[in-house]
C-alpha cells in the first residue's frame, strides 16, 4: 500500500508543477497587401521562460517587399527596461534585429510580441519570410534550449487599378514556334534511328 501512496504523490507533484512547451518564434502576417501600400508583419515569441536578450536576422523576397522600419514589441519590456534596434536593412535582408533587458533582473516569461516590421509592397507575389542567426539568451547568459523558428510568408496582390502583366501575342507565337520546332526535330531524329 505504501508504494501506491508514493506513486499518487509523484503524480500529483508532477501535475502541479508548471510546464513550459518549447518556445516558438514566428511571423504573424495577416491579410494580403496591395502593391503600393505598406504592410506590418509582427514577430511573436510563444512559451518562453526567462528571456533576457535576443537577436535574429530576416530574409525576404525583394521582388515583392522592401523593408522600411523595425519597431520593438512590448513583450521584453514586461520584465524591465530594454534596449533594442536593428543594425541594417539591405535588399532582401534585415540584419541583426536585437533586444535586451538592462541590469541584473530576471527575464520575461510567457508569450508576446517581440518586434513589428513595416514593409512596402512593391510587386505582386508571395514572399517567403525566414529567420537566420537566431540567438535567445536567459538572464544568466545561457542559450535558451529548444527554440523553434518558424518561417512565414507575405502575400502581395496586384493593384486592382494598375496594369496587369499579360503576355504579348508575339512572345506567345515565338514560344509556340519554338515548341513546334523542337517537336519536329525530335520526330526527325526518331525517324533517322529507325
Amino acid at each position: 500500500m505504501s508504494n501506491w501512496k508514493h506513486f499518487i504523490a509523484a503524480v500529483l507533484l508532477g501535475a502541479s508543477t508548471q510546464a513550459w512547451a518549447a518556445p516558438i518564434l514566428s511571423f504573424s502576417t495577416g491579410p494580403a497587401a496591395q502593391v503600393g501600400s505598406t504592410v506590418t508583419y509582427n514577430i511573436a515569441i510563444d512559451d518562453i521562460a526567462d528571456l533576457y536578450s535576443y537577436q535574429f536576422s530576416i530574409n525576404y523576397d525583394a521582388r515583392y517587399l522592401r523593408a522600411l522600419n523595425v519597431t520593438e514589441g512590448a513583450f521584453l519590456g514586461t520584465a524591465g527596461n530594454t534596449i533594442s534596434g536593428v543594425l541594417g536593412m539591405e535588399t532582401g535582408f534585415i540584419d541583426f534585429v536585437y533586444g535586451s533587458l538592462l541590469g541584473p533582473i530576471p527575464g520575461a516569461s510567457g508569450s508576446g510580441l517581440l518586434a513589428s516590421i513595416t514593409f512596402e509592397a512593391i510587386g505582386a507575389g508571395t514572399s517567403a519570410l525566414s529567420f537566420a542567426d537566431v540567438i535567445f539568451l536567459d538572464s544568466v547568459g545561457d542559450d535558451i534550449a529548444g527554440l523553434t523558428a518558424l518561417s512565414g510568408q507575405g502575400v502581395v496582390l496586384a493593384d486592382p487599378g494598375g496594369p496587369v502583366d499579360v503576355p504579348e501575342p508575339a512572345s506567345v507565337l515565338l514560344f509556340g514556334a519554338g515548341l513546334a520546332g523542337a517537336a519536329a526535330l525530335r520526330r526527325r531524329s526518331a525517324g533517322a534511328r529507325a
